[in-house]
C-alpha cells in the first residue's frame, strides 16, 4: 500500500480535533496531527484574506483517499476545504506498515 500524508486546514482547534478524531475512528487514517495558529493570506472572492488556520496532516494510505475526502468535506465548515494528498516516497518501514495497519475501513469491519 502507498502511503500518503494528507495536508488539510480548518478553522478552529475544535473542529480539526473533531475532524481528527473522526479519521482515525473510522480508520481513514492511522493519525491525525493538528498544528495550531497557523498565519494563512490567500485570495478568496477577488480579495486578499488574513486569517488563523490549524493544520491537519493525516497520515493513511492512498486507498482510504476517496473516503476521507469525503468524509472531511461532509464535516468540514469550509465551502473549498484545503484537502491535498502529498505522497510519501520513502520512510521507516516499520513506521509506514503501522500507517498501513491501522488506515483500512475494512479491518475496523472485521473487529
Amino acid at each position: 500500500m502507498k502511503t500518503t500524508f494528507i495536508y488539510m486546514t480548518a478553522g478552529s482547534r475544535d473542529e480539526a480535533a473533531k475532524i481528527g478524531k473522526e479519521l482515525v475512528s473510522a480508520r481513514l487514517a492511522a493519525c491525525v496531527n493538528i498544528l495550531d495558529n497557523m498565519s494563512s493570506v490567500y485570495l478568496w472572492q477577488g480579495e486578499i484574506q488574513e486569517d488563523t488556520e490549524v493544520v491537519m496532516i493525516a497520515k493513511t494510505t492512498e486507498d482510504c483517499l476517496p473516503q476521507l475526502i469525503e468524509k472531511v468535506e461532509s464535516m468540514h465548515s469550509y465551502d473549498c476545504p484545503c484537502i491535498v494528498s502529498l505522497p510519501v516516497l520513502g520512510g521507516y518501514q516499520p513506521f509506514l506498515d503501522w500507517i498501513a495497519d491501522n488506515s483500512s475501513p475494512q479491518r475496523r469491519e472485521e473487529r
